[in-house]
């Protein structure tokens, strides 16, 4: 039997509420994060891994002498230095990068509950996908 347009309309309606709700929320946290972070280490209130005074001589050097000469860690590295106030402008970064995983986990479990099996199997792929881009395995 086939479903009347309405209810599916108000489904579709749930699906793009559900995912918009979460992905504003995500998106504000990240903001927030990226904000706070970059008032923190503008403002002198954490300790950076590279001081304002010497990133002006650094900003013109290639990306393994920057490395080199102020111990930044490559890959996921940086979370070790997520203390740090210029590091911590990364973790917003990665927040508002990533925070369409849980709205995208959230319609998996949304369409497991209507036994909708592709749509949830696609919404599964794109998640792995996006994980394992953001695990650096790809390169």
């Amino acid at each position: 039997m086939i479903e009347p347009v309405s209810d599916n309309a108000q489904l579709q309606k749930l699906e793009a509420s559900y995912y918009a709700f979460l992905l504003e929320w995500g998106s504000r946290i990240g903001l927030v994060v990226l904000i706070v972070g970059f008032a923190a280490y503008v403002l002198g209130f954490m300790t950076p891994l590279v001081s304002l005074r010497e990133l002006p001589q650094l900003w013109n050097q290639p990306v393994a002498v920057y490395l080199k000469k102020t111990g930044t860690p490559t890959g996921w590295g940086w979370l070790a230095l997520a203390g740090k106030g210029d590091v911590l402008n990364l973790v917003g970064i990665a927040i508002l990068s990533g925070c369409s995983v849980p709205p995208m986990l959230g319609l998996v479990w949304l369409y497991l509950k209507r036994r909708d099996y592709v749509y949830a199997g696609i919404c599964a792929m794109i998640v792995l996908v996006l994980v394992l881009a953001a695990s650096g395995r790809l390169s």
